[in-house]
């Protein structure tokens, strides 16, 4: 069970590491909103062809969790990806990666405000190390440029995409027991509808445009993986392992995504990206035994 959680986790984030960078790319090719919107309809729509007959059996007790799915559709999927896409084009990939970073620190607060769950020494200890690793990958080795960084428009968008995503995590334990595609369906189809206003707004705004060639790909590519299997494998690593555990593997994001960069834009592997790897897979796995001692207790 645990070698499961672990790999779908790992998964998830190199596929949010790769939405990242898809955001990124994606400016001046296709409208922010606009991607946010088609990518969950992308989405709902191949797991509507693959999973219907389950999403038909689940109806009745989706039908009775409709506002807690609408509501997780929209402050997980809708929300997190308006403000990500809409945070990169005002902001640098280093601010959008240490404010992701918190995300962990953030469902531990959650988790023991709502549900008053402990968290174990070793696990905070975890988290620091870990934080410290992805320290190390965004300031280019030297922590200390963290106190230079300037608060901009899109870091706050940034901390609203953290905040809405932590509380989506630790929402997550509500969640009805269905089908996994049936769920995904239920979320995506949400995220989709609840979306829809927030490209009006950016077609009443003029903000919007026609995305070109490589607008599709982008889009494709987002709907694809951190949309619809990235997704799909953070909720199913949550029920195995729980939130605040399966967190911590958020802080591989920015780590994966410094791989991700180095291997498409051809940037340099410094000696930071070791120790920063190190730092980070250190963390999870002194967290996590932390957390598998204290669920066993």
């Amino acid at each position: 069970m645990h070698r499961q959680a672990y790999m779908l986790l790992l998964l998830t984030a190199l596929f949010w590491a790769g939405n990242a960078i898809a955001g990124k790319l994606a400016v001046g090719h296709i409208s922010p909103l606009t991607l946010s919107v088609a990518r969950w309809g992308v989405a709902c729509a191949l797991l509507s062809a693959a999973g219907w007959r389950h999403f038909r059996r689940d109806w009745f007790t989706i039908r009775n969790h409709l506002p807690l799915l609408a509501g997780l559709g929209f402050f997980g999927f809708t929300v997190f990806s308006v403000a990500l896409y809409s945070a990169l084009h005002f902001t640098t990939a280093i601010n959008a990666a240490i404010l992701q970073a918190g995300m962990p620190a953030v469902i531990f607060v959650a988790n023991f405000l709502v549900f008053r769950m402990s968290v174990g020494v070793g696990q905070v200890a975890g988290f620091l190390l870990s934080l410290l690793g992805v320290a190390l990958v965004v300031t280019a080795g030297n922590p200390l440029r963290l106190l230079l960084l300037d608060v901009n428009a899109g870091d706050a968008l940034l901390i609203l995409a953290v905040a809405v995503y932590s509380g989506y995590s630790v929402a997550l334990r509500r969640k009805p027991n269905i089908h996994w595609m049936s769920f995904m369906i239920a979320l995506t189809g949400a995220a989709f509808v609840t979306g829809l206003p927030f490209m009006a707004f950016e077609v009443a705004a003029g903000s919007f445009f026609w995305p070109d060639m490589r607008g599709w790909i982008i889009l494709a590519a987002v709907a694809i993986f951190p949309s619809l299997l990235g997704q799909a494998f953070y909720v199913r690593g949550v029920g195995l392992i729980g939130a605040n555990r399966a967190g911590l593997f958020i802080n591989l994001v920015p780590i994966f995504g410094t791989l991700l960069s180095i291997v498409i834009l051809g940037e340099r592997f410094a000696l930071h990206h070791a120790l920063a790897l190190a730092l980070v897979l250190g963390g999870i796995w002194m967290a996590e035994h932390s957390g598998r001692k204290g669920a066993a207790r």
